[in-house]
């Protein structure tokens, strides 16, 4: 059996194109499924019911996995069997009326204009370094890029005559973001002023350089947003994903439509893009709380 997982992952590879962490998620959850299966006496995927699935759920549980663990796990076994049943090695999908979890949202935390401005200030562009960061901040905060989207940017991926990026998102989907005259303004001058005195790599086309002239990675970027976060005492927690959510909250709060939103950040799915609606609705309470005088 485990060759028909090998199949499905190469199913999911070419046909569905789906990333290289989803595959080894979705394999590491069928091995562990299918180490389960050994546990309780049976053999085969083929002899799988509705009952051994649901146990096997229940024993997630009991071994306080997240319901989002836990939705991810019961999402790969009911993609596995439909492609049972679509390759007709099984006659039914025991998984076919199976519900995920539920899944309580968690609201992203953001940042308010402040503090994106006293972010902003930090860099020190008198430098090569401070004049790259403060492009890569400046930049990160006018697109909503994704931390791995601004590091795989090359050059030819600029238009800065016509002010926007483009980019490749999840499931290699392109897409094209403006990028506003700040942005473009200290892009510009990071281009002409310091990214020639950090590139030791000839040929290398990565838009933002580290110390070593070659692309600069994940872990690098966020060190150094981290960095001048604490530089200007900002309090809150910063993720990944912190000046992505700024990004569209920021633009919900200000007048954009959500389908506009949706597109510039790439979401597949505008339920994505509408957990920011809940933040501007949550601003819209504060205020009205804060100035009605029957509130």
């Amino acid at each position: 059996m485990r060759t028909w997982v090998d199949e499905f992952i190469h199913y999911l590879a070419v046909e569905r194109g789906l990333a290289d962490n989803t595959l080894a998620s979705y394999y590491g959850d069928l091995q562990q499924f299918l180490a389960f299966l050994h546990q309780m006496q049976v053999s085969t995927w083929l002899e799988a019911s509705k009952g051994e699935i649901l146990a096997y759920l229940l024993y997630l549980q009991k071994e306080g996995r997240a319901p989002a663990t836990m939705s991810r796990h019961l999402a790969a076994l009911k993609s596995f069997y439909h492609f049972l049943v679509q390759e007709r090695v099984i006659p039914q999908d025991p998984t076919v009326d199976l519900e995920s979890p539920r899944l309580s949202k968690k609201l992203p935390r953001v940042l308010s204009s402040e503090e994106i401005e006293l972010l902003l200030k930090q860099p020190n562009t008198s430098r090569p370094a401070g004049l790259r960061d403060k492009a890569m901040l400046e930049l990160l905060y006018a697109t909503g890029l994704r931390v791995s989207e601004l590091i795989s940017l090359d050059m030819e991926n600029l238009s800065l005559e016509m002010g926007y990026v483009r980019c490749l998102g999840k499931g290699s989907k392109e897409r094209i973001v403006p990028m506003g005259s700040v942005a473009t303004h200290f892009l510009s001058a990071y281009l002409e002023l310091a990214r020639g005195k950090l590139m030791k790599i000839p040929g290398e086309r990565g838009i933002f350089l580290n110390q070593h002239g070659g692309r600069l990675t994940r872990q690098g970027c966020w060190k150094i947003i981290k960095k001048y976060a604490r530089q200007a005492r900002i309090k809150k927690e910063i993720t990944p994903h912190t000046l992505r959510h700024s990004f569209a909250t920021h633009l919900l709060e200000n007048g954009a439509d959500l389908r506009s939103v949706q597109e510039m950040l790439g979401h597949a799915d505008i339920a994505t893009t509408q957990i920011y609606t809940h933040l501007t609705n949550k601003k819209l309470k504060e205020v009205y709380d804060r100035t009605h005088p029957r509130a």
